[in-house]
């Protein structure tokens, strides 16, 4: 019986050693520790933290490849200091904020090296469709649902109304199945 406790105890241990998000340097994060792993690049964030939206670059895939994950824009949230922020809708957005084609111009010229040392390297993100196109010619229809399967991924901007962010606050980025509300995925980053 002693035996057993000194081998719960540590693997309590070791799991509190290995936490469920890895900062990945540049203002990146990875989580694998759910059935949909994530990534967010926050770093446009940590450059702009003023701007009354926050553009976000969320990274999801299926852990188990034998499982089609579906999320609605309607489900990704954000906790912040106990919490929970919703996205706006596409048309909110587009009315109330000016800056989306700003924003995707200016992260496309930051760093994603910190990204590559992550899951994102092993999967493919083919959809060009996200939750928040820009008004542009040339610019996709926007989709409610991101699709996930195999290594397959979906990867789009995300958009939150800024609360107040400062450096080293800390937030969680929450996403959920449609169908299955077991099926989550989350993942911690801390602004710099």
């Amino acid at each position: 019986m002693k035996i057993m406790k000194v081998a719960l105890a540590m693997l309590i241990l070791v799991a509190a050693a290995y936490p469920q998000t890895k900062d990945l340097g540049m203002g990146a994060f990875s989580s694998e520790g759910h059935p949909i792993l994530m990534a967010v690049d926050a770093s446009l964030v940590n450059k702009s933290t003023g701007n009354p939206y926050a553009m976000f670059v969320l990274f999801m895939a299926a852990k188990d490849k034998n499982v089609q994950i579906s999320v609605a824009a309607k489900d990704v949230v954000m906790v912040y200091k106990g919490e929970e922020y919703r996205m706006p809708s596409l048309s909110a957005l587009r009315e109330s904020y000016n800056g989306v084609i700003r924003d995707l111009d200016f992260y496309r010229h930051l760093g994603k090296e910190g990204l590559i040392a992550s899951w994102v390297r092993f999967y493919e993100f083919p959809e060009p469709a996200n939750f928040f196109p820009p008004l542009t010619l040339r610019s996709t229809l926007a989709v409610t649902e991101g699709h996930m399967v195999a290594f397959n991924g979906f990867m789009t901007p995300i958009y939150f109304k800024n609360p107040g962010f400062a450096k080293g606050d800390r937030l969680t980025i929450k996403v959920r199945d449609v169908k299955d509300p077991k099926i989550v995925g989350e993942c911690e980053v801390v602004l710099d």
